[in-house]
């Protein structure tokens, strides 16, 4: 039996394992043998740590020790240093960007320190393919508690008071959605997780399957158990093969240990879980639709009523959550509602997780707790805007969300705030957009988006979004008019209130949000035919001061269809009707000599 002295948590999460730590895992492992420490130092390989901007991630325990940005030649060093002589590697460390002081361990860094983490409690913490990691961390024992001591009433109460608010999107009361299925009539009843996380930037759901599989099982087990359901699916998008590669093996790992299967703790509780592959499609995120698609059909929105918890799958009542709600289920019946509702804000409880991106900082993935405000996770998780440009918007909730402004930087973050200011809170994307991002264009990009990922089922989302792609092409390329501007608000509100589904319900939420918020950009585009932020290539024009061009003839040289002319040591030119305004020649010269307005 090894005695280990040491613990080396090396991130297994997808954005790491694309950059080698699967590699450096295989490196420690050869180098320990080589040095005859293999039976004193053990090898981890764990969910995300989160911080993916400082992939890949090695940290230690048990002296805490976070090392970022780790090759693996560096591991070599690593093990002579650190494991051997004790010492750390400080080139390693993290870097605070301001004081340029390395901080040693993880709880010292901004990033984590306003975090609090409960759907990602074991991501980065435990090995996910390892179940005896998840028991060693209570792991079940919210499942063998239910089973043992609570009504299948009980668990759905404690629910309810705890105010668990669905993280999928919409934020229905997640208890009132349990009571409704349980009191269902049907001889059969399903319970379903719904992990087709299909929103830009967003990978909230992924990382919870990749490092704590367990905890999504085990909610799954207890919305079984509390509804009256003995049959559990998992839709999940085949583009997470490592995700599914985790689940399957915690889903078999479960059933050996008689987590899952029949007389679960020796009850006549019978509950088992399968997984379905989904191809992708963003509909497939709306529950009619995922349910259709897991029936063999087109994925597809169809009206409600009936509900799932009424008619679902097959015409049985059906019970959906998504991972992070579930993920949250045995903490809240292990803990009670009263420690659940101690976090968050009153009508929003508990915490959230966010997929932090753009120009920002610290890109990565953030658990917060509900009610802390934009600034906070913007400037202070988040490290600020890359580069030290200013900051223009942040879009939550994905292409269903909204642009805000800086002038809503001290917004709580919950799901009434982000409402009333014309956003959602979404399945927790979190685009920000620094001062070079143009408003009209990001909402055309999320625009094309929900076009391509329309079903087509219905008028106003097939056509009406068709149309309204068509206005934001015209002004983006400098044709649009102000009649097309009336036109964008006028066919928003229709596709809005006529829509089939949530899809085409708040496909209009990035326009009709920055149209508010930067109408200026828009009458820009259509009066004055610019670009403020010079996005938009049709708008954009190039030009060569004389005075500052040296004639160093490096534009020339990039620009791939010879549109700069001039001779050697002499100021050149840009020839506008040859310019295919791709920025190669902004972006090269060293002087200053090229501007773009």
């Amino acid at each position: 039996m090894a005695n280990y002295k040491q613990f080396i948590l090396v991130c297994g999460g997808t954005g790491c394992v694309s950059s080698g730590s699967g590699d450096i895992i295989d490196k420690f492992n050869e180098v320990l043998e080589k040095k005859d420490l293999k039976d004193s130092v053990q090898i981890v390989r764990t969910g995300c740590f989160g911080f993916c901007e400082q992939g890949p991630i090695v940290k230690f325990l048990p002296d805490n020790t976070f090392y970022v940005k780790v090759t693996e030649n560096d591991v070599e060093n690593i093990v002579e240093e650190h494991v051997i002589k004790g010492r750390r590697v400080k080139k390693l460390l993290y870097e605070e960007p301001e004081n340029k002081e390395k901080l040693e361990e993880s709880t010292q860094m901004p990033f984590y320190k306003k975090q609090v983490r409960m759907a990602l409690r074991n991501a980065g913490a435990i090995n996910p393919e390892d179940i005896n990691e998840y028991i060693a961390n209570d792991g079940y024992l919210a499942l063998g508690k239910a089973l043992k001591e609570m009504s299948r009433d009980e668990v759905i109460e404690n629910l309810l008071e705890s105010g668990l608010r669905g993280r999928g999107g919409g934020g229905f009361p997640s208890g009132l959605k349990w009571q409704f299925t349980k009191k269902a009539k049907g001889d059969k009843k399903y319970v379903v997780c719904n992990a087709d996380e299909g929103d830009p930037g967003a990978f909230m759901d992924r990382s919870v399957l990749e490092g704590d599989p367990h905890s999504v099982i085990e909610g799954m087990a207890l919305a079984g158990y509390a509804v009256g359901a003995d049959e559990g699916i998992v839709y999940i998008r085949a583009e997470y093969p490592l995700a599914v590669q985790r689940l399957k093996t915690a889903i078999n790992d479960a059933k050996e240990y008689g987590f899952l299967g029949e007389n679960i703790f020796g009850t006549d509780f019978n509950f088992d879980i399968d997984i379905r592959l989904g191809a992708g499609a963003f509909v497939c995120g709306e529950e009619t639709a995922l349910m259709h698609s897991i029936e063999g059909y087109r994925g597809e929105p169809t009206t409600k009523p009936p509900f799932p918890a009424n008619s679902g799958l097959w015409g049985k009542p059906t019970l959906i959550n998504n991972v992070e709600t579930l993920a949250s289920v045995p903490l809240i019946t292990l803990k009670g509602s009263e420690w659940f509702r101690k976090i968050g804000t009153e009508k929003s409880p508990g915490t959230k997780v966010f997929a932090l991106a753009g120009a920002i900082n610290n890109v990565g993935l953030v658990e917060v707790p509900m009610g802390t405000t934009l600034r906070d996770i913007v400037f202070e998780i988040g490290g600020g805007i890359r580069d030290n440009k200013a900051f223009k918007a942040v879009q939550t909730g994905g292409p269903s969300g909204g642009c805000i402004p800086s002038e809503y930087l001290d917004t709580p973050i919950d799901f009434d705030s982000l409402s009333a200011i014309g956003s959602m809170m979404g399945s927790g994307g979190m685009i920000v957009m620094d001062e070079n991002s143009c408003m009209v264009d990001v909402s055309k990009f999320y625009l094309n988006f929900t076009v391509e990922e329309s079903c087509g089922k219905c008028t106003p989302c097939r056509i009406g979004n068709v149309r309204l792609l068509e206005i934001l092409e015209r002004i983006t390329s400098g044709r649009g008019t102000h009649k097309d501007l009336k036109s964008l608000e006028d066919l928003g509100s229709v596709i809005k209130d006529s829509s089939l589904c949530g899809l085409g319900q708040t496909a209009p939420n990035p326009i009709l949000s920055t149209y508010h918020y930067f109408k200026d950009e828009y009458i820009a585009h259509v009066d004055d035919k610019s670009c403020p932020a010079g996005a938009c290539k049709s708008l954009v024009k190039y030009l060569i001061s004389s005075e500052k061009c040296i004639g160093c003839t490096a534009c020339v040289r990039v620009c791939p269809v010879e549109a700069i002319k001039g001779e050697i040591k002499k100021p050149h030119e840009i020839d506008q009707e040859k310019c295919i305004k791709c920025g190669a020649c902004y972006q090269t010269c060293r002087f200053g000599a090229i501007s773009k307005i």
